[in-house]
């Protein structure tokens, strides 16, 4: 029976991603004169995918990825002006109003009560924290976690912690590799809600992973109905 659901916070209850899809596109326009813009993006993807293990998620990490790529690009040829506009591109990302996604809050105060509800984001801890609280919704939220990265020993640590068997708890987010694969690898139920635009990075397939605990969601206010005929279903002892 489920008993706790966790909710990835980028991309499931507020928008982000785009505002990286948006930098990204004046970052090679930036640069333009120095590759075409798929040279361009897949440096920087290649030099994100390579400072993971050293800065982390989140934008402050990327925007050093950004001032790396540059600087290899132009090989040291970058002006100082053209550095500090990197750096100002970051700064007004993190200073960027959060806009929660439609539903977001309505079916998070639908659930509350009912089930103990868990806010799981990755990411810069003065991030997330930062955008946590300007999303207005830390308070419905029984615990909220913010982590260095979402994979199955991550998820192991933090349902250990509060006593909640893996097949009791369900997982809601936008990211298969985050999201979906290390809960399901755990015996645990996922929600996989697509965003309008993907990470490069974390994009990935369905491929071996057991689908039959997964369960696709066109938008989170689809979210309460699932959960309910997950509930009916076990109690009655079919298949969910």
């Amino acid at each position: 029976m489920i008993t706790t659901i966790g909710f990835d916070g980028d991309d499931t209850l507020w928008h982000y991603e785009g505002l990286f899809f948006l930098t990204q596109t004046r970052f090679r326009e930036l640069l333009s004169a120095y590759g075409a813009d798929a040279q361009v993006a897949d440096r920087l993807l290649a030099t994100e995918t390579r400072n993971l293990s050293l800065f982390g998620y989140g934008v402050k990490g990327f925007t050093l990825s950004m001032i790396e790529t540059s600087i290899e690009l132009t090989g040291g040829r970058i002006s100082g002006t053209d550095i500090q506009r990197l750096v100002n591109f970051g700064k007004e990302m993190l200073a960027h109003p959060i806009a929660l996604l439609d539903g977001a809050r309505e079916t998070i105060e639908r659930l509350r009560g009912r089930y103990r509800l868990m806010l799981i984001t990755k990411g810069d801890l003065f991030d997330q924290e930062n955008k946590i609280a300007r999303s207005g919704l830390a308070d419905l939220f029984d615990r909220v976690a913010i982590v260095s990265q979402k994979d199955e020993a991550t998820y192991a640590r933090l349902l250990a912690a509060d006593a909640v068997p893996p097949p009791a708890f369900l997982m809601v987010g936008n990211s298969i590799r985050s999201d979906v694969l290390p809960v399901l690898r755990l015996n645990g139920w996922a929600a996989h809600i697509p965003y309008d635009v993907t990470w490069a990075y974390e994009e990935c397939t369905l491929a071996d992973a057991p689908t039959e605990r997964l369960h696709e969601l066109a938008r989170i206010d689809e979210l309460p109905d699932l959960v309910a005929r997950l509930v009916r279903r076990r109690k009655a002892g079919g298949r969910a």
